[in-house]
């Protein structure tokens, strides 16, 4: 039985290693938590703190996240006044659609 809570605590660590985001992926983490976390649920459980606002973690059910690449860098305008429009520079981009990928 000593072997037991070791295998444990080994488990644990892959899987929290696994689970890890790579730095792009934290990048994008950061900026949409800042950007977006006010009216979109931005991680893999919370609700949307704007109804309308679709969680994040469902945009690839609608169509591919590397579709929104080019609405990123020229700005994304949506029906909804009040969303800002973001325009972000490639490196950002390549962020915030590693970490949406991350949500999948």
């Amino acid at each position: 039985m000593r072997i037991f809570p070791g295998c444990l605590a080994a488990s644990l660590a892959l899987t929290n290693a696994a689970m890890a985001l790579s730095p792009a992926e934290q990048r994008g983490k950061n900026f949409v938590l800042t950007n977006c976390s006010r009216c979109h649920a931005v991680d893999k459980v919370s609700d949307s703190p704007l109804k309308i606002a679709p969680p994040f973690r469902d945009l690839h059910l609608k169509y591919p996240v590397e579709t929104l690449q080019e609405s990123l860098a020229e700005g994304i305008y949506t029906g909804h006044p009040t969303m800002p429009v973001f325009r972000l520079e490639p490196d950002q981009i390549n962020d915030v659609l590693s970490y949406l990928k991350s949500l999948e």
